[in-house]
């Protein structure tokens, strides 16, 4: 058989297995297969703009639940949620503001096709 059999295995053993295997032929050292999921999330955390985006990036390393992904390896680095913090004390836009902005551009639409029609 060539590539992965998809049941599933009862540990880590065979995973771990084939990427030392695969590391020694490409002459690279060795990393587990967590240290992956560990640089997936840290990429998530950067990249997903909103609990969704989390979610859909969660069930794509292969967990059911998105509290897996972080607890598991959901930690934020000391200098990026300093960074974090600080980029919520500046004014974010409010959606209040776009709605009201949406909902005068629709009327002045609407008024603009009344007098046209």
């Amino acid at each position: 058989m060539v590539g992965l059999d998809r049941k599933h295995w009862r540990n880590a053993t065979a995973i771990r297995k084939i990427f030392k295997e695969a590391f020694e032929k490409s002459g690279l050292p060795y990393f587990n297969p967590h240290s992956f999921r560990n640089t997936l999330t840290l990429l998530g955390q950067t990249f997903c703009r909103n609990a969704e985006d989390l979610k859909a990036w969660s069930q794509n390393i292969g967990h059911e639940k998105v509290l897996t992904t972080f607890y598991s390896y959901g930690e934020v680095g000391t200098a990026r949620q300093g960074e974090i913090i600080k980029g919520l004390a500046k004014p974010q836009p409010s959606l209040n503001q776009d709605v009201t902005q949406l909902a005068k551009a629709i009327a002045q639409e609407m008024r603009q096709s009344e007098n046209l029609g």
